[in-house]
């Protein structure tokens, strides 16, 4: 069932001021009342939906930001809305899971949520994920310097677009600055904590985020993701890109 307006928002649905808006999926009406009362005070326009097929339509009526999606929907669950609303262009998705199960985590990862986080949750913890993914999806987080390019990999951060060999790669937004940093940083390894720290911007976090991230990478630029040639691993550090493949 569609949820009128919150408070804050205009009656028209359009944002207020400009800020960003964020679309928040929950069929628990206390958690979801109480994730939008905290973005709304950051500043966020918020809309609501309780179950699958509505946050669709919202999402098509008003294209959000970014989405707070649970992951234990009724009938449609968070992985389908998920994909689904990937399919019809990028858009930034923190994953709420119900249970901290590492095979939770990891399927939200897998669809391409940038995040996720685990109930209970600290509301507060929530809004500055958020403002975490946003930044980096903002033009000055990932406009630094021009076109890069190696191994037949090209990439625009202007345009945030990439390509191999001419096709262009369906990357999310965490892959697309997972391998702009890797681009920019050829030869070097490091380790899963500085990749999150530079990459996702954040001094914490799960570290399989980046494990998981790798793996869905290597599988959309290398010739063969089970041999990887580009993005190696270092054992007992964590990556290395070598333009070589050596």
């Amino acid at each position: 069932m569609q949820q009128p307006y919150q408070p804050g928002e205009p009656p028209d649905g359009s944002p207020r001021d400009g800020s960003p808006r964020i679309l928040v999926v929950d069929d628990d009406p206390t958690v979801a009342e109480v994730v939008a009362g905290y973005l709304d005070r950051a500043g966020y326009t918020v809309d609501r939906a309780d179950d699958g097929p509505t946050a669709l339509t919202r999402a098509a009526a008003h294209r959000p930001d970014l989405v707070v999606l649970d992951l234990m929907l009724p009938g449609m669950d968070g992985l389908e809305v998920c994909r689904r609303m990937r399919g019809h262009g990028p858009v930034p998705v923190i994953m709420l899971t119900a249970r901290g199960d590492e095979d939770d985590r990891i399927l939200g990862l897998e669809v391409g949520a940038d995040d996720y986080v685990t109930k209970p949750f600290s509301p507060r913890e929530l809004v500055l994920r958020v403002e975490s993914v946003l930044r980096r999806t903002r033009p000055a987080a990932t406009t630094t310097g021009g076109p890069l390019g190696a191994a037949g990999l090209t990439l625009d951060p202007a345009a945030r677009r990439a390509t191999k060999n001419g096709a262009e790669l369906p990357l999310t937004l965490r892959e697309f600055d997972l391998l702009a940093f890797f681009l920019r940083h050829p030869g070097r390894a490091y380790g899963r904590e500085d990749l999150m720290r530079e990459v996702w911007g954040w001094d914490f976090g799960d570290l399989s985020t980046v494990t998981v991230h790798v793996r869905r990478l290597r599988g959309k630029v290398e010739d063969d993701p089970a041999r990887p040639r580009l993005i190696q691993t270092v054992w007992g550090v964590g990556y290395r890109f070598e333009p070589g493949g050596e």
